[in-house]
């Protein structure tokens, strides 16, 4: 069976946790898509982690990690990662890297500073991993795929000189930046050969046989719908696309063979990077949100940079889950609200003096104002709600908050996270699934 794990909204969902937590039952989990531009924090019996590359599973060792085709690969990153991991005691993973998955070059990433850096404060607000150049040159055709790493290397070379007279046109008269070498660039991918040889695989073939033994396979995105290039914030939003029906692409399996679809969602909202945000919170409100959320501080598990807050968006919810066809709810840091006397959440956008419940293109997204409903606290029953593991057992205001939203976003929260460690789990039977 093929479950996926996608994130509801802008991304920091907390879909680490859920994919660490469903990987236990998994034989195979696959990132499909992005690259070392986002992260995902894990908090297991190993300690706490920030993976960027590596699939959320590599914590057992009876998982199988795959890189799948759609990644931007960052072929030092990643192996960085994997030395991380062990260096604190974490066996090392079996590890597969798709033979056609496409690499991020040393100059993906100097074009993305340049890049950002040129259009100063008109920026998007990039990482400044290389993964929009990473991506403009994988659909011009002048990627480089792993599987040409293995091939002669006069034809690599007559490869590498061609794609370096292009982009030194650029950086000679548009980014005044130093130019590439074709022979480092040959000396770079000859290091990357060595590093990846060992795991480079066929993994459509691969993914084909494991499905027809009927293992569980784990798909794992990265960011959320609303970074989604066609469906999200545009032009606020990442390069890949972060819907569950890329997975299938994205790994290279047919796509009636996703089943199920969990779709994360965080009990208030967060966002790092540009773009319309419209239930956002500032000031001392926002800081104490930011201060006690996620698990040690709501900041980007890649970039440290402090996210903006804001209260739950049940319009951008209820539009994220649609798009991701979503099955199941995973319900994400709820425990972080127990301190507030009074929950704001937002239920419908005012446009230029009307009110919608539906999700709008970008430029009317810019001039929504929140709706806001303001729901009890549980504060003065008891601030604390981790340990619960039923959810009948819950403080009947934050019982009704989850069931609120459901309500609103119309799709069944199964799962209600209420602590940040793998075991700090709800499971709940939801009427919309009967």
């Amino acid at each position: 069976m093929v479950k996926a794990v996608v994130g509801a909204n802008w991304g920091d969902e907390g879909k680490g946790k859920i994919t660490d937590m469903l990987a236990k039952e998994a034989d195979i989990i696959i990132r499909f898509q992005g690259g070392a531009n986002a992260g995902h924090t894990i908090v297991n019996d190993y300690g706490k982690f920030a993976l960027h590359t590596l699939p959320s599973g590599v914590f057992y060792g009876h998982t199988t990690s795959i890189i799948g085709n759609g990644v931007a690969l960052n072929i030092p990153v990643l192996f960085n990662e994997m030395k991380s991991i062990t260096d604190r005691d974490v066996p090392k993973p079996k590890l597969l890297v798709s033979d056609r998955c496409q690499m991020v070059m040393p100059y993906h990433i100097l074009f993305d500073q340049y890049e950002e850096e040129r259009l100063g404060g008109k920026s998007f607000g990039s990482t400044k991993s290389g993964i929009a150049p990473f991506y403009s040159d994988k659909y011009a055709k002048i990627g480089f795929q792993v599987s040409e790493l293995f091939e002669d290397e006069d034809e690599l070379r007559e490869k590498v000189v061609r794609v370096c007279e292009t982009k030194n046109v650029l950086l000679e008269h548009l980014y005044h930046k130093p130019l590439l070498n074709p022979d480092e660039l040959m000396q770079t991918l000859k290091e990357y050969k060595e590093m990846v040889e060992p795991y480079v695989c066929n993994v459509s073939l691969y993914l084909d046989k494991a499905i027809k033994e009927g293992k569980n396979i784990l798909l794992e995105g990265q960011l959320g719908t609303l970074k989604d290039p066609d469906h999200g914030i545009y032009p606020m939003v990442t390069s890949s696309s972060t819907l569950a029906a890329y997975g299938a692409v994205g790994a290279g399996i047919p796509p009636y063979e996703i089943k199920q679809i969990v779709t994360v969602c965080k009990a208030y909202s967060s966002a790092v990077g540009g773009g319309a945000f419209v239930s956002e919170i500032f000031g001392d409100e926002a800081d104490e949100l930011r201060r006690r959320g996620g698990d040690g501080g709501e900041f980007g598990a890649t970039t440290g940079r402090p996210r903006r807050m804001g209260w739950f968006d049940c319009v951008a919810s209820k539009y994220g889950c649609r798009l991701q066809g979503t099955t199941d709810v995973a319900f994400t840091v709820l425990d972080v609200l127990g301190y507030l006397d009074e929950i704001p959440v937002c239920v419908g956008y005012e446009i230029n003096g009307e009110v919608t419940t539906e999700f709008p293109v970008t430029h009317d997204l810019e001039k929504a104002k929140p709706v806001l409903k303001v729901l009890p606290g549980w504060k003065n029953q008891r601030e604390d709600i981790r340990g619960i593991k039923k959810f009948e057992d819950l403080l009947e205001n934050c019982r009704k908050y989850v069931e609120f939203i459901e309500e609103q976003i119309g799709y069944p929260i199964t799962m209600v996270s209420n602590g940040p460690g793998r075991n700090d789990i709800i499971y709940r039977e939801s009427p919309l699934k009967k």
